[in-house]
């Protein structure tokens, strides 16, 4: 076993032992480093999707779900199989290439050479709701924990760890995890869902949504959490962050009107609303948005997308301040579209009032 591993594994023990003996603490800097050191590993090679080090990721992030007590939703424990194999594709340019693609059905790998087939899976954990008239509704806490692997060496580093994007949000979303787990009971049932593939389209979250684990007539709302590691100014700085598409539904602000730390995000210009999982969900019609601190950093994409640029003390906050605004979404009213905020689904047009 070598040294590398060895780290990851002590870590991942040091995590799941914490989980049970201090469940009810709020999140410090150091258990968030801890677990952000592990996810963000050299050894999981930049957890490309389909890679071994992401499948060595979602094994982590089972162990830790499983530490918090969360029911485990995936069609073989935690873990929800996607299909999906290499293919020979033409971009724009005309180059030819391999890319991963989602495949529409199990049945449909049979059509694929054995070669070109790629285990590839979510990591899914339930929490069920407490309240008779609230517990058949719920709640999808999320975060991507995919990144885009081993690329061209930037001095001399080629491992695309992804510290930030999104180690970060899948952070949150397992203390988040612990922290209702652990509290009282939540009215609504609560999906914890780490997405694989958010980087080559959203593989995971849209075959999650062909597959849920709940049915998503059922979903009340979904927050996803992505790249809050690091402060942002135009957020207020350390322990702030902000929401996508925040003017389009009550969510943001029912959360803000509750002392939640967010504002509207600052860059509507970048159209994050539409760049997360999160706009695989609002255009099925849920109230979906992304929970954020990103400030434009240039080690986006970058091997120096490292556990060290990142603020502890900023990250805990925000997953604190999360782990509140999770509580009110599942204790609390549904949030619900704004006229004309719910984005048009594929093949609508567009209409003042109605969709956008």
């Amino acid at each position: 076993m070598t040294s590398l591993r060895m780290a990851v594994l002590a870590i991942t023990a040091h995590l799941c032992a914490a989980a049970s003996l201090h469940a009810q603490t709020p999140t410090s800097p150091e258990r968030a480093r801890a677990l952000l050191t592990a996810l963000a590993h050299d050894s999981l090679e930049g957890r490309a999707t389909g890679a071994p080090g992401s499948l060595r990721a979602a094994a982590l992030i089972a162990r830790v779900m499983a530490a918090a007590g969360l029911r485990p939703a995936g069609n073989d424990s935690y873990f929800q199989l996607v299909p999906a194999a290499m293919a020979t594709v033409t971009n724009r340019s005309g180059q030819r290439g391999q890319r991963l693609m989602r495949m529409p059905s199990f049945a449909a790998l049979d059509s694929v050479p054995a070669a070109a087939v790629r285990l590839v899976v979510n990591v899914i954990g339930i929490l069920p709701g407490r309240d008779p008239a609230l517990a058949a509704e719920h709640v999808l806490i999320g975060a991507h924990y995919d990144h885009v692997g081993i690329g061209p060496a930037v001095n001399g580093d080629s491992i695309y760890n992804g510290a930030d994007d999104d180690a970060s949000g899948v952070v949150a979303v397992l203390e988040i995890a612990r922290q209702l787990a652990q509290g009282p009971p939540p009215a609504r049932t609560v999906v914890f869902a780490a997405m694989t593939g958010e980087e080559m389209g959203l593989i995971g979250t849209r075959w999650y949504i062909l597959n849920p684990a709940l049915p998503i007539e059922t979903m009340a709302a979904n927050l996803e959490i992505e790249m809050i590691g690091r402060p942002d100014s135009l957020a207020g700085g350390r322990g702030r962050a902000w929401l996508t598409g925040y003017e389009r539904s009550t969510m943001g602000e029912s959360l803000a009107a509750n002392g939640i730390p967010i504002i509207a995000d600052p860059r509507p210009d970048q159209n994050f609303f539409r760049r997360s999982d999160n706009i695989a969900f609002a255009t099925a019609g849920i109230p979906a948005h992304t929970l954020s601190s990103f400030n434009l950093h240039r080690d986006y994409h970058a091997p120096s997308d490292q556990v060290d640029k990142v603020d502890f003390t900023h990250m805990a906050a925000v997953i604190n301040a999360a782990a509140r605004a999770a509580r009110l979404l599942t204790d609390g009213p549904a949030p619900q579209w704004k006229p004309g905020g719910r984005p048009c689904r594929a093949g609508e047009t567009p209409q003042p009032g109605v969709c956008s």
